[in-house]
C-alpha cells in the first residue's frame, strides 16, 4: 500500500522514531513507526526527516494500534520527494496558536493539520448532500455567467469592470438567470460564487463566498419553496452527522439531528418580537445584524435553532419579489440558524406587467433588464427559489466564530491575496 502526504511531526526515543504524516482523504495522520532493530537501514533514514518533508511510504497497518492521534503503519520502505527549504512558518501539528490572519495567509500549509483539514472534508461533505439531494429530487444543475451586464441586487454592492467596449460587473447572485430558465426547465440549481461589493468587515461578511442557488416552477406560493429549503439543510446536516463522524469528533462538534418543518415568524411578529427587548427596528428597514444575533438568542429559548422569517415589506425586498394583495408585503422569507441569516429567498414575480412596475417602483430602468423581461413573455410559470450560504451555514454547523474559517482562500474588505 503506497501512501503519499507530508511529515508533521517527528519525534525520536532511543531506539524508535514516530513520525506523523498527513495526506491523502484522511484526516487522521498516519503514524510511522520505526524500530531500530526492526528496520536498521529505514531507521537511520528516517533519522534524516523534518518537518515539512514531502513523501511517500509502503507499508501495513499495524497489527497493535498504540497511537490516539492517528492509524500506526510499519514501513516497508519510504522515498523523500522533496525537503522544505525554510522551517514552516506556521504549527502544521496544531499545538501552538495561530492568529487568524496567520491561518487565513498560511491556511495551504495549515490544511495538514487534521483539525484544520477536517473543517474542509466536511465543507466538501456539505456540498457532496446539496447535490445529491437536489439531483434525487428533480432539479438540474446548470452554470450561469459570472460576468453580467447588471446586477439582481442593486448597483451599490456591485463590482464594476470593462468587458472589451462594454461596462459589465461580477455576479452578485444567478437570480436573474435562474428565473429566465424557469421559461424551460422547471426546477434548477447552482453551486456558485457570489461577488459583492459590500464594504464591511465583520465576522459575517465576506466579498466573494459561495452559495447553493435553487430556483423551481409551478408553485402555488413560496410555502413550496420554504419546503425545498428546509428539507435541503436537514438532508445536509443530517448527511453530515452520519458520514463525517470522524471529523466532527475532531473538532469537538456534537451536531444535532434536523428534521422539518421549521418554525415561521412574520417579518412583523419578528419586530414586535425585538421591540419587546428595547431593540427598535424603523418602520419597513431590514433587521440589522445587531438584531439578527438577538432574535436567534430569543427563538433558541423559545427551543428553535433554526427558524424562517416570513412576509418581509416590499420596502426591503428586491424588485422581482411577489407583492401580497395588500401591497407591502411580499412572499419574501429569511431562513435563519442561531442567529445568522443563512438563506434569503421566496416567490417572484411572473408577471410580465407587474414586473415592468415594480422595476419603475425600485427607481430601476427596465431597458437595462431587457434580456430578463423577455423571457417573462413566453409563458412564465409561478416560481420562487432560494440562495444558501455555505460558509454562513458551516460556520453555524461548526461554531466557528469567523465566517472566514469556513473558506480556503478568503476574499474580503483588506485581502486580494493569496
Amino acid at each position: 500500500m503506497r501512501i503519499c502526504g507530508w511529515v508533521i511531526r517527528a519525534k525520536k526515543f532511543k531506539k524508535v522514531i514516530i513520525v506523523e504524516v498527513s495526506g491523502d482523504s484522511s484526516t487522521k495522520p498516519y503514524v510511522l513507526v520505526f524500530k531500530k532493530e526492526r528496520e536498521p537501514e529505514l531507521f537511520e533514514k528516517a533519522e534524516e526527516l523534518d518537518v515539512g518533508t514531502a513523501l511517500c511510504f509502503e507499508g501495513e497497518k499495524s497489527q497493535v494500534q498504540k497511537s490516539k492521534r492517528g492509524v500506526e503503519y510499519v514501513v516497508k520502505d519510504f522515498k523523500v520527494y522533496a525537503k522544505p527549504l525554510d522551517p514552516l512558518p506556521v504549527d502544521t501539528i496544531g499545538k501552538v496558536p495561530v492568529l487568524l490572519d496567520t491561518r487565513i495567509k498560511y491556511r495551504y500549509l495549515l490544511l495538514r493539520n487534521p483539525v484544520e483539514k477536517a473543517i474542509f472534508k466536511i465543507r466538501a461533505g456539505v456540498l457532496e448532500a446539496a447535490r445529491q439531494y437536489l439531483n434525487d429530487n428533480g432539479f438540474l444543475e446548470v452554470h450561469t455567467p459570472k460576468i453580467v451586464a447588471a446586477g439582481a441586487e442593486g448597483g451599490a454592492t456591485l463590482f464594476p469592470l470593462k468587458y472589451f467596449e462594454y461596462k459589465a460587473y461580477l455576479s452578485q447572485s444567478p437570480q436573474l438567470y435562474k428565473q429566465i430558465l424557469m421559461a424551460s426547465i422547471p426546477r434548477v440549481y447552482e453551486i456558485t460564487p457570489y461577488f459583492r461589493a459590500e464594504k464591511f468587515n465583520t465576522t459575517r461578511h465576506l466579498n466573494e463566498s459561495w452559495g447553493i442557488d435553487v430556483e423551481q416552477g409551478f408553485i402555488e406560493d413560496e410555502e413550496d419553496v420554504m419546503k425545498t429549503l428546509e428539507n435541503l439543510v436537514s438532508y445536509i446536516i443530517n448527511y453530515v452527522r452520519k458520514i463525517y463522524v470522524e471529523e466532527l469528533e475532531m473538532l469537538g462538534i456534537e451536531l444535532e439531528p434536523v428534521n422539518p418543518p421549521f418554525k415561521r415568524i412574520t417579518y412583523d411578529e419578528a419586530v414586535e418580537l425585538l421591540r419587546s427587548e428595547g431593540i427598535e427596528i424603523p418602520e419597513g428597514e431590514d433587521l440589522t445584524d445587531a438584531a439578527e444575533k438577538k432574535l436567534g438568542e430569543l427563538m433558541m429559548e423559545k427551543g428553535h435553532q433554526i427558524y424562517f422569517i416570513t412576509n418581509f415589506p416590499w420596502s426591503t425586498t428586491g424588485f422581482y419579489y411577489m407583492r401580497k394583495e395588500d401591497g407591502t408585503h411580499t412572499g419574501k422569507f429569511d431562513l435563519d440558524y442561531k442567529g445568522l441569516e443563512l438563506a434569503s429567498g421566496g416567490q417572484r414575480e411572473h408577471r410580465y406587467d407587474k414586473l415592468i412596475e415594480a422595476l419603475k417602483l425600485k427607481g430601476l430602468n427596465p431597458e437595462d433588464f431587457k434580456f430578463y423581461l423577455e423571457a417573462f413573455r413566453y409563458g412564465m410559470p409561478p416560481h420562487g427559489g432560494f440562495g444558501l450560504g455555505v460558509e454562513r451555514l458551516l460556520m453555524k454547523m461548526l461554531n466557528l466564530s469567523n465566517i472566514r474559517e469556513a473558506i480556503i482562500f478568503v476574499r474580503d474588505r483588506t485581502r486580494l491575496s493569496p
